[in-house]
């Protein structure tokens, strides 16, 4: 015969048991909603603290959208903690160096001009916003690789694609909702692949 003590026992783990499985699925879905990617194992110890981000290689025929989305990572790296190596200013070291070495400059000699700790490549691989009658949607797709400027070791990868559909019966309303949310998708992109890197502070420590 069960003791009181016993009997509230079994009281108090029926009714914690949905918490304890509610959480537990809330840790599993947490983990499984980052996209995939490679990062080194010993990615914190490597002390990437300053980060470059490089010209985009636009495969899309919008030269605004590769200057969005690099002007948004840069952004999007200082809230992650990663100090903000002006564009202007990477792309001024760049043309030097192309100028004096005369072929494309190793990741370790732009870091030494930059001095900085890694180099983020970028790359626009589609960027579009489709016009139609009753269906539009808007396309974004990049993938992001982070190059050790003392190794030219790649230590992140990521590639994400993002599809906005859009429907209506008038093709100026769809083309005007397709503009409204192509920052939005760039941003998403860019918030998705980041979600990937650990921030600075993660890396405190390692």
């Amino acid at each position: 015969m069960s003791t009181f003590g016993e009997h509230i026992g079994e009281i108090m783990v029926s009714l914690f048991r949905p918490f304890v499985l509610s959480l537990a699925l809330f840790v599993i879905v947490g983990c499984a909603s980052r996209i995939p990617h490679t990062i080194v194992s010993d990615y914190g110890k490597r002390g990437m603290k300053h980060i470059a981000v490089m010209p985009v290689v636009n495969h899309s025929s919008d030269t605004k959208s590769a200057e969005m989305l690099r002007g948004k990572l840069i952004e999007e790296l200082y809230f992650k903690g990663y100090p903000r190596v002006p564009s202007q200013l990477i792309d001024e070291k760049l043309a030097t160096l192309s100028a004096s070495a005369g072929n494309k400059p190793t990741p370790k000699v732009v870091g030494d001009i930059l001095k900085v700790d890694a180099l983020l490549y970028p790359t626009l691989k589609e960027s579009r916003m489709s016009g139609g009658i009753v269906y539009a949607p808007t396309v974004v797709e990049a993938e992001f690789e982070l190059r050790s400027a003392k190794t030219g070791d790649s230590v992140w990868r990521v590639q994400y694609r993002t599809v906005h559909r859009h429907y209506g019966f008038s093709r100026k309303r769809l083309e005007l909702k397709s503009a409204q949310v192509y920052e939005e998708a760039i941003q998403e992109v860019i918030n998705r692949a980041l979600e990937t890197l650990p921030d600075v502070q993660e890396t405190i420590g390692s």
